[in-house]
Formats: structure tokens, sequence, C-alpha cells
């Protein structure tokens, strides 16, 4: 069975666009081999700075033969009919078709043969078309073409080999098609290896043959191989010194992305920049230069970094490691300046320029927010064990004042970091320095949360005050859109507040600072009509709407979060579902987790297959009769022992139900409802609900009711699936 070998040599393609270009090359191609009969035995795709590289293993050497089958008129249709069907499918005649009875006539059927079509002439095409629809994020034209590309192609290398043959696949793409496609790029057996140290062409038999010329050309073609020798060499190289290289993943990627040919080198730092913060120079180094920082085995900086070049240079690298260490000393240089400007100011001082920053054109200044952060501190230090008040609202208070910082405006990713030295530098209580630096967190998934006091109460403020703005502007998320990363926000409350055990409830919190954003969002609003010479309607505040609207995102959000951690998401619904206190978020896991075990059991199980089946009588007879049955069971009218039996067991069992709820003891709520199971079985077997006797039916549809409703008290089990 042939394989696939396919290359194609551009200019240097961005390091964040190549691992997706890969996938999505990979992709298409497979997928519409897949789709016309010539399914894959396997694939691979690589990527480097110059080259997408796809190798296709065990294709078919030709498509099957197929039969088209197209149904045309009903005999004895009119002549024109007959004949536009005949022209459509190709045919001569009528004699050529079949006439088959379909059990609502007799039709015509044109019956067509399609031989399968060779293999090499299907990749011709589906190669082309997969270079038209490759999805890159940014593309441009080149050379007055009209086609789009990342970068300019150079080349096509389409190798279809069969053992030890190999045949160029016919690719044909045109550059130029607004001049008839004069200007084309046609498929070969040729590529190039490194720009600068083997810059000619050379022939390809097979892709066996095309990885070690690569290879002997300086291009290491595999992302992941490149990776290995980046840190293999780079511990190395600090093993030397007796230290270790920062793990810096994100960075490892891009420079990987970088170089075809790794060579990795270690340069000093001058000494004297080594007073900077560590962040302020790891910052410095990773951002503008791409240097790994290097460290002491108890995790403090070294004055050492790791630099990695894609040349191999006659001198071993003198040059090449000089030029860098001069480079970064310019940085540096900048970087202690910033430094030492930025603690000329306190805090305090750049605090009312925040009143100068927007936050938001709909919503006001960053000042604004912060005043709202410290009118969310009160209610939040009374729910997070050990926060002083007033220590919390200083921290609220400072934490964006760093955002005017010199140092912050050259790299935006130390805000809170720099506030933090600089609050500490201004004599600042430690506690309330590491909220300023920690209310920003979790930034990611990767990302650990705030567990001091004061930091989980400014985390929180920011985060329940950026949602709610954004709410109340109607900003929310849509499909895969959320440019103010509320998810994340949101993602990033629910673990402060589980991972720490906080006994919150969010909807207080929201629809206390909801009046406060819209009145902030009304002066905005003010300001910009008045600038355009209008005049801004009063809207009345939605704090109702807003928190069930968040509310509700922070389930969805939540059933996410818990899914990762292997709950399902319907048993989140269902006890968001059950009412309550649906806003504490960690009673709701506790009942999430104790209905996933309870249905695990076998009487969980039949629980709720007998929950069911109440719910879907009850129901049906209530449509029926167009009346509920909800009203307490008449004990009087009870006429067999099991539904007796039934009813007594009921109000038994819910009364120490909800003894164990009141006690949040879920797990035990559940074990009390598993006691059901035989009563609840013993009714279904023996007991006919719709008796003929009126009255008795409607006493046994309200204790059908009050099984559900029983069930009901710990979750909604009509929202759990399977």
């Amino acid at each position: 069975m042939p394989d696939l070998l396919l290359e194609l040599l551009s200019e240097e393609i961005p390091a964040r666009m190549q691992a997706q270009a890969a996938k999505d090359l990979q992709r298409l191609v497979t997928d519409k081999l897949t789709a016309l009969n010539l399914p894959a035995q396997a694939a691979q795709a690589y990527v480097t700075p110059r080259r997408l590289t796809l190798f296709v293993e065990g294709l078919p050497d030709r498509q099957p033969d197929r039969t088209v089958e197209v149904k045309g008129p009903r005999v004895g249709s009119p002549e024109q009919a007959l004949a536009g069907f005949l022209r459509s499918a190709g045919l001569a005649s009528v004699e050529a078709c079949e006439q088959r009875d379909t059990g609502k006539g007799v039709f015509y059927f044109a019956v067509n043969k399609v031989a399968g079509r060779p293999v090499i002439d299907v990749l011709a095409e589906v190669i082309a078309q997969t270079m038209d629809q490759l999805p890159w994020p940014k593309s441009m034209r080149w050379a007055g073409h009209d086609v789009r590309w990342v970068r300019p192609l150079h080349n096509i290398l389409a190798l279809l080999c069969d053992g030890a043959a190999s045949t160029v696949v016919p690719v044909v793409w045109a550059l130029d098609r607004a001049n008839g496609g004069s200007d084309k790029l046609i498929a070969n057996d040729r590529s190039r290896g490194h720009r600068f140290l083997a810059p000619d062409e050379f022939a390809v038999t097979g892709f066996a043959d095309y990885r070690v010329k690569l290879a002997d050309r300086f291009v290491v073609l595999d992302a992941a191989e490149r990776k290995a020798k980046i840190l293999a060499d780079g511990a190395k190289l600090a093993a030397e010194q007796g230290l270790v290289v920062k793990p810096d993943p994100g960075l490892l990627d891009e420079v990987a992305g970088l170089i075809e040919w790794p060579v990795v080198r270690v340069g000093r730092i001058e000494p004297r920049f080594m007073d900077l913060p560590a962040e302020v120079l790891t910052t410095s180094m990773r951002t503008h230069q791409k240097y790994f920082a290097v460290e002491t085995r108890d995790g403090v900086l070294a004055p050492w970094f790791i630099v990695v070049g894609n040349m191999v240079t006659s001198d071993g690298g003198k040059q090449m490691i000089a030029g860098n260490e001069r480079v970064l000393r310019a940085r540096l240089s900048d970087a202690q300046f910033f430094w030492d400007l930025d603690r000329e100011a306190t805090l305090e001082s750049r605090v009312p320029k925040l009143g100068e920053r927007v936050f938001h054109a709909k919503l006001g200044k960053v000042f604004e927010k912060v005043e709202r952060l410290l009118a969310l501190c009160e209610p939040l230090t009374a729910l997070v064990p050990g926060a002083d008040l007033a220590r919390a609202k200083r921290a609220a208070r400072l934490a964006k004042a760093d955002l005017s910082a010199s140092l912050v405006g050259e790299f935006p990713e130390l805000q809170g970091v720099m506030g933090r030295y600089l609050a500490r530098h201004d004599g600042e209580p430690s506690d309330v320095a590491d909220a300023i630096a920690g209310h920003y967190s979790p930034a990611g998934a990767g990302d650990g949360v705030p567990t001091a006091p004061l930091s989980m109460v400014v985390s929180l403020a920011d985060k329940i005050d950026t949602l709610v703005s954004f709410f109340v502007i109607d900003e929310k998320p849509t499909g895969s859109k959320d440019p103010y990363a509320l998810r994340r926000s949101a993602l990033g409350v629910i673990r402060i507040v589980l991972e720490n055990k906080l006994r919150l409830t969010l909807r207080p919190l929201i629809e206390l600072v909801t009046p406060l954003v819209h009145r902030d969002a009304q002066r905005a609003a003010l300001h910009i009509e008045m600038a355009r010479g209008g005049v801004a309607q009063i809207q009345p505040s939605p704090a109702p709407q807003i928190a069930d609207a968040l509310i509700e995102f922070f389930a969805d959000r939540l059933k996410v979060f818990l899914r990762e951690q292997g709950i399902r998401h319907d048993l989140v619904s269902a006890v968001f579902a059950q009412g309550g206190r649906d806003d504490d978020l960690v009673q709701l896991v506790a009942r999430a987790k104790a209905l996933e075990g309870f249905l695990a059991s076998d009487d969980g199980a039949n629980l709720l297959i007998a929950y069911r089946r109440a719910f879907k009588i009850s129901q049906i007879e209530e449509k029926k009769d167009g009346r509920e049955y909800r009203d307490p069971v008449d004990a009087a009218k009870l006429a067999q022992a099991e539904e007796i039996a039934l009813a007594g067991s009921l109000d038994r069992i819910a009364a120490l139900a909800n003894d164990k709820l009141a006690a949040e003891d879920f797990a035990g709520a559940m074990a009390e409802l598993a006691r059901l199971r035989p009563t609840v079985d013993a009714f279904f077997e023996q007991v006919t609900v719709n008796a003929e006797d009126p009255d008795l039916r409607v006493n046994r549809l309200r204790l059908l009711a009050q099984i559900w409703n029983t069930l009901n008290r710990v979750a909604d089990f009509s929202k759990i699936e399977g």
C-alpha cells in the first residue's frame, strides 16, 4: 500500500500558529481521503519554522468501483420530463434505464457504474483543495498573487511512495489566478535544508530518506525532538554551574517554533542587575529575548541565562554569547531605570491617577472599580475566616495602583507583582502586599488559587465585580468568544471557594455590587451622550435579572469544572434545580458527590427507575385529567397493605432525610432515601394506581406524587440522564 509524503516549504511561519497548522493539515487531508473512500492506516504531521510536513501511511491504490443510482420520473410521465431526466443522467435513451416498483408506483432509475480513480489522481486534487482551505489565523498575499498563505510559499514536495519506487503527485497550485493561472507552483520531489547552513536543493525518495537528509542538512523535523534537545543541552550547561533551568513550557514551545537546528548556549547576567526583582529579570529575558532563566536548586534566580540559537558557528558560540549578553545588558539597564523611577512614588500617591484610566468605555474608570471592590470587602471579610476588614480595604484600595508604574507599562504581565514589591517598599503589611499580587490569581487552569484570607477577599471581589460589570452592559460570552475572559473569572471564583471550602452565597454579593455597577455605567453613558450632544436615558437597576443570569453562568462553569473531576454534568443540574441555596458552591458540590455515590448503588439505581415511573404516570394522568394531584394523601382512603406501608415510610423517611439535609449530611440523607426501596417496589408490584374507584385513584396518584416529591428533597431526579 502506498504512502504520501507532503512538504509545504515557505518563509518562516509564526511560532504560535505552527502546532494548529500541522493539526489542520492532517485533519483536512485525512478527512477528505476518507470521504473519497481512501482511508489511511496512519498519518502524522510535522512542523518547523519553514515547513509543514505530512506523512500518510497505508493508502489504497485506487478508489473502489461504485454504483450510482438516480431516481427519475414515473413511468408514463410526459416526454419533456423524461427527456430532462435522461440529459441530467447522461443517458441516450429510456432503454438504458431500469424500471422499479417502489410501492408508490413504477419509476425509472438511471444506474451508472463509476470506476474508482487511482489514488495519485485523487491526491493531486485533495492537496490543492487543502492548501486553499487551510485556516490560517492571519495570512498574506505576496508578489502580486491573488492567493493567500501565512507567508510566501516556495515549494511543494509531494510524493506517492510504494516500496522503493516513488512518483511525484501532480499537484498544481496557481499563485495568480487573476491572470489565468500563469504563475504556478508545481509539485516535485525536492526540498531544502537549513536556510543558511544547507540552502541547496536535494532530491527525496521517501519519508525515511527525507528525514535523514534533513537531519544531515541541519533540520530537526519533529518539534518534540527539538524541545528535547533544548531541554537536555540547557540542563547540561546549567549543571556545569551547579544550577538548573527554570521550567517554562510556554517559552519552550515558542523557541522550538523559531529554530530548525537548536544550538544551546549559556550567558551571564551582570551582578549589578541581580538586585532587580526576580520577576522583572525573568520577564525581561523571556518577553524580549526568549532566554530561559537559570536557578539554584533552591529556586533562587542565578546570574546566568540559556539562549537557543539556530546557527553553528566556528568560534564555539563566543560571539553569539557576547552579543546576547550585550543586548540583555541594555534591556536590564532600562528595567533598572524603571524600577528606580517607580520607587520614587508611593502606591497611595498613584491611586488618584486611576480616575484617569478607563476600565471600559461603558463602565467608567478604574478608580470607580476600586470603590466597588471596597464595598464588597465588608461582606466578604465576614465570610472568609481570618480576614481583617481594615486590611482588606487597604489591599483593595491599592490593588490597581501599580497600573501606572513604568515597569507595568513595559511589562503588563507584571501587574500585581510590581504592586507587591512597591507595597513592601512603602512599608505596607506583608499580607496587604501579598493580596495586591494575589488578587489576579488564578490566572489560568494551571495557576494556584490564593489561600491567604486577604488575598481571597480581594481576588473574589475583583472577579465578582468584573463578572457583574460586563453582564450589566450585556457583554456576555457568546459561543467560543469571550473577549473579557469572563469564563476564566467565574472559574477562578469557583476554584477559590471550593479549594478553600468557603461557605459563602454568591447571590447577595452579586445583588450588592450590581446597583453600583449600574450607577457607574449610567454615568459613563451620560458622558458619552453629552460628548455626542445627546441625552442619556436613565435605566432601572437590573439587579435581580443580573443575579439570575450570573447564577446560571456559574452553574455552567461548575459543570465544566466538575466534569473534569469525573462528576457528571446532569448531577450538577439536578442539585442546582433542586433549589434552596443554589449559589453555595461547597454545598452544591457535596450534594452532587453524595448523589453520585447514591446512584452508583443498587438501591439508588432502582429508586431512580421508580422515580421515573412515578413521575411519568403522574404527568400522564395530570395532563389527561387537566389537574394536579399534589395534595396530601388521605390516610383513611389507603386500602392495600402495600400503599399503607409506603405512605408510612414516606412520612417517616422524609422527616429523617430533612434532618440530615439540615445538618448538611447529604450522604446520610441519601441513605435514608435508600430505605424506601422495598416499600416502593412492593407498591408498584401489588397496587393498581388507576383503580376503578375514582377516590382510590386520586389518592394513589397523590401517593405517587409524594414519592417523587420526597426524592426531590435532595435533587431534582428528573434532570438525571441515563
